[in-house]
């Protein structure tokens, strides 16, 4: 039996005892399982679960570092563009930082000479095991875009400022974006 600990923050939890464990689904980017856990009860349940191997969202910001770099891009799970920061997944064996610096030149054609780790956190740990690395880039210089063949991205520079806004008025709804573009905007605030 595998326990699963949960995290603790000044509360006691109590852990859930997973017994048994089937995969319904292999894909490319998600496999998905059913684990039949036992309660602290007693009692016993299903919990689904989407296996990702994680992620790393980027903050670019241009060189005045008050323009950051975004991508609209078409979501079928959404039925629409969404504006968005930089991201993709982590490769098999990939570090996070490696992850990023490769994501901003398929992105948006840019490398980055700094890169400011900006948050990680769990995407849906209710459901999904994906974990996201986000990171502010700076000092950007130009480098060949090397997009995936599969992926259509539109390059959208706009005023920080201005992309705060839009997580007010619905135009960002994206949850990475919201979290990387709202915690790059206090890093620069602090560190000027």
């Amino acid at each position: 039996m595998v326990q699963k600990e949960k995290l603790t923050m000044g509360v006691t939890t109590h852990n859930e005892i997973v017994e048994g464990s089937e995969r319904i689904f292999e894909g490319k980017i998600v496999n998905l399982r059913v684990d039949t856990v036992r309660f602290q009860n007693g009692n016993s349940g299903k919990r689904e679960v989407v296996e990702h191997g994680g992620a790393v969202a980027i903050v670019p910001m241009l060189a005045d570092n008050k323009t950051v770099v975004l991508v609209r891009q078409w979501r079928t799970p959404v039925g629409g563009p969404l504006l968005e920061i930089p991201a993709g997944g982590l490769e098999a064996g990939e570090d996070p930082e490696g992850c990023a610096k490769r994501e901003l030149t398929e992105e948006i054609g840019q490398t980055a000479g700094k890169l400011v780790p900006l948050y990680t956190a769990y995407v849906a740990p209710g459901y999904c095991t994906e974990k996201i690395y986000g990171f502010l880039a700076m000092d950007l210089s130009d480098e060949t875009a090397d997009a995936d063949e599969d992926e259509f991205v539109e390059r959208v520079e706009m005023p920080l400022d201005d992309a705060i806004a839009a997580i007010a008025t619905g135009g960002i709804q994206d949850a990475k974006t919201i979290a990387g573009l709202t915690l790059a905007a206090r890093y620069l605030s602090e560190n000027r």
